[in-house]
C-alpha cells in the first residue's frame, strides 16, 4: 500500500522535489523468518552429507535423550546434534575430548541464527583416539577402586557349575568345552550373548547379572564360577568388554569371574576388572579346573609321605616306648615288695583287731558287775510304793478337813458382802429399761422406764415423773 501525501502548492518546489527522491531498489525483500529458512534450506541442500572431523566438545544429554555437543579443531568450532534415535545406535558413545569422525548433514537452527551439524553416525579418528579414550576411562575406573586387588575373589579349586558368557557359535565355547573335558569334566551352562557390534556390551552386562542373580535353588544350577570369553579381533572389535557397563557387572559380581578377552596381547579394562584374566579363552578352561592327572599325581604323593610319615611316627613312639619300660623294672620285682607290705599290714591289723575285743570284754565285765537284779529292782519299787501308800492315807483327811474349813470362811464372807443383804435392810436398786443400775437421780428424765429390786429379788416397773 502506497502512502498518501498532501502537498501545499503555495510553498513546495514540486521539480525540486523530483530532482532529489531517491532511485527504487531491485534487492528483493524478506521477512527474518523467511530469510532464516532459506539459508537452512540451501545449507541442506548443498551439504547434505558431509563427513567431519574433530574432537567432541561440551557433551550433554537433554532430558528428551537428544545429545547436544560441539565439534572443534585448533580452528573453528561447530556445533553438534544428535538425535535419540540414532544416539542408541551410535557404534560409539560420546564422550568429552574424544577425537571422532561424524557423518551427517549441515542445517541450522533459525531461532540462534547458528548452524549445526546433524549427525547420523560417528565413528573413532583412528586407533590413538581410541587408545587416548581408554586410558582415560581406565584411570577414572581406577579412581573408584574398580581394579584394587583387594576386591578380587578366590577362584573355587574345583566348581561344580561353570557358566560361559560368550557367543554359542564361535570357535571360543568348542575350545573351551573341549579344554575342560581333557581336564576335569564340569557341569557348563551357557549364556548366549553377542560379543561385538551394537547392543554386544548390554548382553553381556546382563548375562553376569543374571547369572550372578539366580538363586541357589532353583531349576537352573547357579555358577561357581563364570567365564566372560570372545576370541581376537581389531580394537574397535573388542570395545564391548571396554564399556563402563561391563566393567562394572564384573566388578560388582558376587561369583568369581575370569575374563578371557582376544589373544594374549590383547588387554580390555573387563580383565582389569575380573578376578583372573586369562590370556586366552582356552586359557580361562585351564586355570578354571585342575587336570585330573595331576590331582591323581597329588593324591598318590600324598599317600606316599602320609604312610612314610606314619612309620616315622610310630617307630619314634616305639623307641621311645622301650626306653621308658626299661626305666620302669620288672613288674613282679614291683609286686613282690607290695605283696609283703599287704602281708605286715594284714598281721597289724589281726593283731589290734583282737586287742580291741579285749579291751571291750573286760569293761563289759566291769559294768555287768555294777547292774543289780531285775527282780531286786522290783521288790524294791513296791515296798517303796506301799510306803508311800500309807502316807497318803494318813494325811488325806487331814488336808481335806482344812480345805473345807477354808471354803466355808469365804462363804461367810461372800453372803456379808452380798448386796441383797443390805436390800433386806430397806434399800432397793434401781435399773433402766437396759436392766442397768442408775446411782445418781441426776440422770433419770421425766416419764423414763423404770425398775425397781427389793429383796428376796422382787422387782416392780415404774415410770418417773
Amino acid at each position: 500500500m502506497k502512502p498518501i501525501m498532501h502537498f501545499m502548492t503555495d510553498s513546495f518546489d514540486f521539480k525540486s522535489n523530483i530532482d532529489t527522491a531517491p532511485p527504487k531498489s531491485n534487492v528483493p525483500e524478506f521477512s527474518v523468518s523467511e530469510l532464516a529458512f532459506s539459508l537452512k534450506r540451501t545449507l541442506e541442500e548443498n551439504y547434505g552429507r558431509v563427513r567431519i572431523r574433530g574432537e567432541l566438545s561440551r557433551v550433554s544429554i537433554a532430558g528428551s535423550g537428544h545429545m547436544y555437543s560441539a565439534l572443534k579443531d585448533d580452528g573453528a568450532v561447530i556445533d553438534a546434534v544428535c538425535w535419540k534415535g540414532v544416539l542408541g545406535n551410535l557404534s560409539v558413545r560420546p564422550e568429552e575430548g574424544l577425537e571422532v569422525i561424524c557423518t551427517g548433514r549441515i542445517s541450522s537452527y533459525p531461532k540462534s541464527s547458528k548452524y549445526q551439524l546433524v549427525i547420523e553416525s560417528m565413528e573413532l579418528a583412528g586407533e590413538g583416539a581410541l587408545l587416548k579414550m581408554l586410558e582415560e576411562r581406565r584411570k577414572k575406573l581406577a579412581a573408584e577402586g574398580l581394579f584394587q586387588e583387594g576386591r578380587k575373589k578366590k577362584l573355587p579349586f574345583v566348581p561344580n557349575v561353570i557358566g560361559v558368557v560368550t557367543s554359542p557359535t564361535g570357535a571360543v565355547i568348542r575350545d573351551i568345552l573341549h579344554r575342560l573335558n581333557d581336564r576335569f569334566p564340569r557341569h557348563v551352562i551357557v549364556w548366549p550373548v553377542l560379543v561385538q557390534g551394537q547392543g554386544s556390551a548390554e548382553q553381556v552386562a546382563r548375562a553376569i547379572e543374571g547369572f550372578d542373580r539366580l538363586p541357589e535353588h532353583s531349576n537352573i544350577a547357579k555358577p561357581d564360577l563364570i567365564i566372560v570369553a570372545r576370541g581376537g579381533g581389531s580394537l574397535e572389535d573388542l570395545m564391548p568388554f571396554n564399556e563402563e557397563i561391563v566393567v562394572r557387572a564384573i566388578a560388582n559380581c558376587q561369583t568369581p569371574i575370569i575374563s578371557a578377552i582376544g589373544h594374549e596381547t590383547d588387554t580390555t579394562l573387563s580383565d582389569y576388572a575380573a578376578d583372573y584374566r586369562a590370556p586366552t579363552p582356552t586359557g580361562a578352561a585351564e586355570v578354571a579346573v585342575p587336570h585330573r592327572r595331576d590331582i591323581m599325581a597329588k593324591i598318590l604323593d600324598d599317600e606316599k609321605r602320609l604312610f612314610n610319615g606314619l612309620n616315622r611316627l610310630l617307630n619314634e613312639s616305639h623307641h621311645k616306648l622301650e626306653t621308658q619300660s626299661a626305666k620302669l623294672g620288672h613288674p613282679a620285682k614291683l609286686l613282690e615288695s607290695k605283696n609283703q607290705n599287704v602281708d605286715f599290714l594284714g598281721q597289724r591289723l589281726d593283731q589290734a583287731f583282737k586287742g580291741f575285743i579285749q579291751t571291750k570284754d573286760k569293761k563289759l565285765g566291769a559294768l555287768s558287775g555294777q547292774i543289780t537284779h531285775p527282780k531286786f529292782t522290783v521288790n524294791q519299787g513296791l515296798h517303796n510304793l506301799r510306803n508311800w501308800s500309807e502316807r497318803l492315807l494318813k494325811t488325806a483327811p487331814a488336808m481335806t478337813e482344812r480345805r473345807e474349813e477354808k471354803l466355808g470362811s469365804y462363804s461367810r464372807l461372800l453372803e456379808s458382802l452380798s448386796y441383797e443383804r443390805i436390800l433386806k435392810r430397806g434399800y432397793v436398786v434401781v435399773r433402766d429399761q437396759n436392766n442397768k443400775p442408775l446411782t445418781d437421780p441426776a440422770i433419770i428424765s421425766n416419764g423414763q422406764e423404770l425398775t425397781l429390786e427389793f429383796a428376796e429379788r422382787k422387782t416392780i416397773k415404774v415410770v418417773s415423773s
